[in-house]
Protein backbone atom coordinates (compact mmCIF):
# COMPACT_ATOMS: atom_id res chain seq x y z
CA UNK A 1 0.00 0.00 0.00
CA UNK A 2 1.53 3.48 -1.09
CA UNK A 3 2.25 5.49 2.56
CA UNK A 4 -0.61 6.95 3.62
CA UNK A 5 -3.13 6.65 0.87
CA UNK A 6 -5.58 5.38 3.44
CA UNK A 7 -5.25 8.18 5.91
CA UNK A 8 -6.82 8.58 9.53
CA UNK A 9 -9.04 10.80 10.85
CA UNK A 10 -6.03 12.15 13.36
CA UNK A 11 -4.03 12.68 10.47
CA UNK A 12 -6.54 14.86 8.44
CA UNK A 13 -6.88 16.70 11.45
CA UNK A 14 -3.02 17.01 12.57
CA UNK A 15 -2.75 19.14 9.06
CA UNK A 16 -6.19 20.59 8.89
CA UNK A 17 -3.46 23.84 8.76
CA UNK A 18 -0.94 22.67 5.81
CA UNK A 19 -1.59 24.28 2.68
CA UNK A 20 -0.22 21.68 0.44
CA UNK A 21 -3.29 19.96 1.63
CA UNK A 22 -6.81 20.17 0.87
CA UNK A 23 -10.13 18.64 1.19
CA UNK A 24 -13.28 17.33 -0.57
CA UNK A 25 -16.51 15.87 1.04
CA UNK A 26 -18.15 14.20 -1.82
CA UNK A 27 -22.22 13.76 -1.25
CA UNK A 28 -24.77 11.86 -2.61
CA UNK A 29 -27.63 14.51 -2.48
CA UNK A 30 -27.83 18.08 -1.14
CA UNK A 31 -25.21 19.85 1.14
CA UNK A 32 -27.49 20.62 3.73
CA UNK A 33 -25.36 18.55 6.05
CA UNK A 34 -22.49 19.85 5.19
CA UNK A 35 -23.91 23.33 5.35
CA UNK A 36 -24.43 22.30 9.03
CA UNK A 37 -21.52 21.04 10.25
CA UNK A 38 -17.81 19.83 8.11
CA UNK A 39 -14.45 19.24 8.49
CA UNK A 40 -12.70 22.62 8.52
CA UNK A 41 -10.79 23.35 5.20
CA UNK A 42 -13.45 20.87 3.22
CA UNK A 43 -15.70 21.92 0.17
CA UNK A 44 -18.21 20.27 -0.85
CA UNK A 45 -19.32 18.16 -4.30
CA UNK A 46 -21.69 16.21 -5.45
CA UNK A 47 -20.90 13.17 -6.82
CA UNK A 48 -22.35 12.89 -10.46
CA UNK A 49 -21.34 16.98 -11.11
CA UNK A 50 -17.91 16.35 -10.82
CA UNK A 51 -17.32 12.57 -11.06
CA UNK A 52 -19.20 12.34 -15.09
CA UNK A 53 -18.95 13.81 -18.37
CA UNK A 54 -21.42 16.68 -18.79
CA UNK A 55 -23.53 14.82 -21.18
CA UNK A 56 -22.35 10.89 -21.87
CA UNK A 57 -22.06 9.53 -18.91
CA UNK A 58 -18.16 8.94 -19.33
CA UNK A 59 -16.30 9.88 -16.66
CA UNK A 60 -14.91 13.61 -15.81
CA UNK A 61 -12.12 14.48 -18.13
CA UNK A 62 -8.85 15.24 -17.49
CA UNK A 63 -9.02 18.23 -18.78
CA UNK A 64 -12.56 18.90 -16.92
CA UNK A 65 -10.91 17.57 -14.27
CA UNK A 66 -7.75 20.12 -13.93
CA UNK A 67 -10.61 22.87 -14.55
CA UNK A 68 -12.52 21.93 -11.42
CA UNK A 69 -10.03 21.74 -9.01
CA UNK A 70 -7.35 24.79 -9.98
CA UNK A 71 -11.24 26.94 -9.50
CA UNK A 72 -11.03 25.98 -5.94
CA UNK A 73 -7.55 26.94 -5.50
CA UNK A 74 -6.22 22.80 -5.90
CA UNK A 75 -3.36 22.53 -8.19
CA UNK A 76 -1.29 19.47 -9.58
CA UNK A 77 1.03 19.04 -6.32
CA UNK A 78 -1.75 19.66 -4.16
CA UNK A 79 -2.10 16.14 -1.49
CA UNK A 80 -5.99 16.24 -2.48
CA UNK A 81 -8.01 14.51 0.50
CA UNK A 82 -11.71 12.82 -0.19
CA UNK A 83 -14.14 11.34 1.97
CA UNK A 84 -17.71 10.42 1.29
CA UNK A 85 -21.34 11.11 2.73
CA UNK A 86 -22.12 8.48 2.47
CA UNK A 87 -18.56 6.55 2.42
CA UNK A 88 -18.61 5.30 -1.20
CA UNK A 89 -19.04 8.30 -2.72
CA UNK A 90 -15.77 9.56 -1.60
CA UNK A 91 -14.00 5.85 -2.68
CA UNK A 92 -15.30 7.03 -5.89
CA UNK A 93 -14.25 10.17 -6.46
CA UNK A 94 -10.96 8.65 -5.74
CA UNK A 95 -11.45 5.73 -8.34
CA UNK A 96 -12.94 8.74 -11.07
CA UNK A 97 -10.46 11.28 -10.01
CA UNK A 98 -7.26 8.70 -9.84
CA UNK A 99 -8.35 7.47 -13.77
CA UNK A 100 -8.84 11.15 -14.95
CA UNK A 101 -5.13 11.64 -13.27
CA UNK A 102 -4.59 14.34 -9.99
CA UNK A 103 -1.18 12.70 -8.78
CA UNK A 104 -1.55 12.55 -5.13
CA UNK A 105 -4.75 11.56 -3.73
CA UNK A 106 -6.30 9.96 0.06
CA UNK A 107 -8.71 8.44 1.40
CA UNK A 108 -10.00 9.71 4.91
CA UNK A 109 -10.73 6.36 6.44
CA UNK A 110 -14.39 6.34 8.05
CA UNK A 111 -15.32 9.47 6.50
CA UNK A 112 -18.08 11.62 7.93
CA UNK A 113 -19.40 9.36 9.97
CA UNK A 114 -16.03 8.10 11.71
CA UNK A 115 -15.01 11.82 12.25
CA UNK A 116 -18.31 12.86 13.59
CA UNK A 117 -18.39 9.55 15.94
CA UNK A 118 -14.90 10.76 17.66
CA UNK A 119 -16.22 14.68 18.05
CA UNK A 120 -13.48 16.07 15.94
CA UNK A 121 -13.33 19.37 14.68
CA UNK A 122 -16.52 20.84 12.58
CA UNK A 123 -17.47 24.10 11.48
CA UNK A 124 -20.22 25.73 9.43
CA UNK A 125 -17.94 27.83 7.57
CA UNK A 126 -17.30 27.76 4.00
CA UNK A 127 -13.89 28.27 2.84
CA UNK A 128 -13.15 30.51 -0.25
CA UNK A 129 -9.70 29.60 -1.95
CA UNK A 130 -8.32 31.38 -5.00
CA UNK A 131 -8.36 29.90 -8.32
CA UNK A 132 -4.71 28.31 -9.62
CA UNK A 133 -3.46 27.31 -13.12
CA UNK A 134 -4.09 23.36 -12.81
CA UNK A 135 -2.33 22.00 -16.52
CA UNK A 136 -4.01 19.03 -18.05
CA UNK A 137 -2.95 15.30 -17.20
CA UNK A 138 -3.04 12.19 -18.73
CA UNK A 139 -5.78 9.68 -18.20
CA UNK A 140 -5.28 6.07 -16.85
CA UNK A 141 -8.21 3.62 -17.22
CA UNK A 142 -6.42 0.69 -17.07
CA UNK A 143 -8.90 0.21 -13.52
CA UNK A 144 -11.99 0.19 -15.55
CA UNK A 145 -14.02 -1.97 -18.01
CA UNK A 146 -17.30 -1.64 -20.40
CA UNK A 147 -19.85 -3.84 -21.04
CA UNK A 148 -18.37 -5.56 -24.15
CA UNK A 149 -15.41 -6.72 -22.31
CA UNK A 150 -17.56 -8.28 -19.13
CA UNK A 151 -19.94 -10.52 -22.35
CA UNK A 152 -16.86 -11.45 -24.19
CA UNK A 153 -14.96 -12.79 -21.23
CA UNK A 154 -17.61 -14.36 -19.20
CA UNK A 155 -16.53 -17.72 -19.68
CA UNK A 156 -12.71 -16.76 -19.09
CA UNK A 157 -11.09 -18.98 -16.80
CA UNK A 158 -8.52 -15.88 -15.47
CA UNK A 159 -11.46 -13.73 -14.55
CA UNK A 160 -13.49 -13.27 -11.58
CA UNK A 161 -16.52 -11.21 -11.35
CA UNK A 162 -17.14 -9.96 -8.13
CA UNK A 163 -21.01 -8.73 -7.08
CA UNK A 164 -20.67 -6.29 -3.89
CA UNK A 165 -24.51 -5.90 -3.74
CA UNK A 166 -26.52 -6.51 -1.30
CA UNK A 167 -28.12 -10.27 -1.13
CA UNK A 168 -31.13 -9.38 -1.56
CA UNK A 169 -30.10 -7.87 -4.95
CA UNK A 170 -27.56 -10.68 -5.56
CA UNK A 171 -30.39 -12.92 -5.61
CA UNK A 172 -32.54 -11.23 -7.92
CA UNK A 173 -34.99 -10.82 -5.62
CA UNK A 174 -34.77 -7.03 -5.76
CA UNK A 175 -32.88 -4.57 -8.10
CA UNK A 176 -31.97 -1.88 -5.25
CA UNK A 177 -31.48 -2.96 -1.63
CA UNK A 178 -34.19 -2.69 0.88
CA UNK A 179 -34.66 0.77 2.33
CA UNK A 180 -35.07 2.25 -0.86
CA UNK A 181 -38.34 2.35 -4.05
CA UNK A 182 -36.89 -0.59 -6.06
CA UNK A 183 -35.80 0.61 -9.18
CA UNK A 184 -32.75 0.64 -11.52
CA UNK A 185 -32.68 -1.67 -13.96
CA UNK A 186 -35.25 -3.76 -16.00
CA UNK A 187 -34.54 -7.22 -14.38
CA UNK A 188 -32.86 -8.21 -11.04
CA UNK A 189 -30.35 -10.86 -11.19
CA UNK A 190 -26.84 -11.38 -11.74
CA UNK A 191 -23.86 -11.17 -13.77
CA UNK A 192 -23.34 -15.31 -14.65
CA UNK A 193 -20.74 -16.75 -12.67
CA UNK A 194 -20.03 -13.71 -10.67
CA UNK A 195 -19.13 -14.44 -6.94
CA UNK A 196 -20.99 -12.27 -3.93
CA UNK A 197 -19.55 -10.37 -1.33
CA UNK A 198 -21.98 -7.65 0.72
CA UNK A 199 -19.24 -3.90 0.82
CA UNK A 200 -20.94 -3.66 4.04
CA UNK A 201 -18.52 -6.53 5.31
CA UNK A 202 -15.65 -4.44 4.44
CA UNK A 203 -16.26 -1.95 6.77
CA UNK A 204 -16.88 -1.46 10.75
CA UNK A 205 -19.59 0.02 11.97
CA UNK A 206 -17.84 4.16 12.05
CA UNK A 207 -17.42 2.91 7.81
CA UNK A 208 -13.42 2.84 8.65
CA UNK A 209 -12.13 -0.22 6.31
CA UNK A 210 -11.59 -3.63 8.54
CA UNK A 211 -7.81 -4.74 9.39
CA UNK A 212 -5.79 -6.02 6.50
CA UNK A 213 -6.06 -9.61 8.03
CA UNK A 214 -9.59 -9.32 8.40
CA UNK A 215 -9.96 -7.89 4.57
CA UNK A 216 -8.13 -11.20 3.15
CA UNK A 217 -10.09 -13.29 5.45
CA UNK A 218 -13.16 -12.03 3.98
CA UNK A 219 -12.07 -11.87 0.53
CA UNK A 220 -10.90 -15.00 0.69
CA UNK A 221 -14.14 -16.55 1.97
CA UNK A 222 -15.94 -15.42 -0.91
CA UNK A 223 -13.16 -16.75 -3.34
CA UNK A 224 -11.36 -14.24 -3.75
CA UNK A 225 -7.39 -14.83 -3.60
CA UNK A 226 -4.27 -13.29 -3.82
CA UNK A 227 -3.09 -14.55 -7.58
CA UNK A 228 -1.40 -12.27 -9.74
CA UNK A 229 -2.86 -14.02 -13.08
CA UNK A 230 -6.70 -13.76 -12.06
CA UNK A 231 -7.85 -10.63 -12.91
CA UNK A 232 -10.88 -9.61 -10.55
CA UNK A 233 -13.72 -7.37 -11.70
CA UNK A 234 -16.13 -5.63 -9.04
CA UNK A 235 -19.39 -4.58 -9.50
CA UNK A 236 -22.44 -3.24 -8.08
CA UNK A 237 -25.25 -1.09 -9.39
CA UNK A 238 -24.15 2.27 -10.08
CA UNK A 239 -20.35 1.10 -9.46
CA UNK A 240 -19.86 3.19 -6.41
CA UNK A 241 -20.39 0.30 -3.65
CA UNK A 242 -17.80 -1.49 -5.94
CA UNK A 243 -15.34 1.20 -5.24
CA UNK A 244 -14.62 0.13 -1.76
CA UNK A 245 -13.61 -3.26 -2.87
CA UNK A 246 -11.37 -2.35 -5.78
CA UNK A 247 -10.11 0.43 -2.79
CA UNK A 248 -9.21 -2.34 -0.67
CA UNK A 249 -8.04 -4.62 -2.79
CA UNK A 250 -5.66 -2.64 -4.61
CA UNK A 251 -4.29 -0.03 -1.85
CA UNK A 252 -4.68 -1.97 1.18
CA UNK A 253 -3.82 -5.67 0.41
CA UNK A 254 -1.92 -4.93 -2.83
CA UNK A 255 -3.17 -6.71 -5.15
CA UNK A 256 -2.91 -6.39 -8.83
CA UNK A 257 -5.37 -6.38 -11.76
CA UNK A 258 -8.42 -5.14 -9.96
CA UNK A 259 -11.24 -3.60 -11.59
CA UNK A 260 -14.77 -2.07 -12.03
CA UNK A 261 -17.18 -2.09 -14.50
CA UNK A 262 -18.40 1.18 -13.99
CA UNK A 263 -21.73 0.31 -16.23
CA UNK A 264 -22.78 -2.50 -13.36
CA UNK A 265 -26.48 -3.81 -12.58
CA UNK A 266 -27.96 -0.70 -13.31
CA UNK A 267 -26.80 -1.03 -16.92
CA UNK A 268 -26.38 -4.87 -17.04
CA UNK A 269 -29.66 -5.37 -16.06
CA UNK A 270 -31.33 -3.51 -18.80
CA UNK A 271 -29.70 -4.60 -21.77
CA UNK A 272 -31.45 -6.65 -24.65
CA UNK A 273 -29.66 -9.70 -25.20
CA UNK A 274 -27.56 -10.43 -22.03
CA UNK A 275 -27.69 -13.26 -20.10
CA UNK A 276 -28.36 -13.24 -15.86
CA UNK A 277 -28.15 -15.43 -13.43
CA UNK A 278 -30.65 -15.87 -10.42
Amino acid sequence: MKKNILVTTKWVEDHLDDPNIRLIEVGSGNNEAYKKAHIPGAIWWFWKSYCWHETNRQFITPEKLAKNLGEVGIGPNTILVLYGDPVQYGNYAFWAFTMAGHADIRLLDGSRKKWLQEGRKMTTEISDFPPVIYPSTNPDSSMRVDRENILANLDNPQRLLLDLRSPEEYSGERVIEYGSFDHGAERGGRIPGALHLHYKDLLNSDDSYKSEKELSAIFGAAGITKNVNIEIVCYCRLSHRASLAWFALTHILGYKNIKIYDGSWTEWGSIVGVPIEK
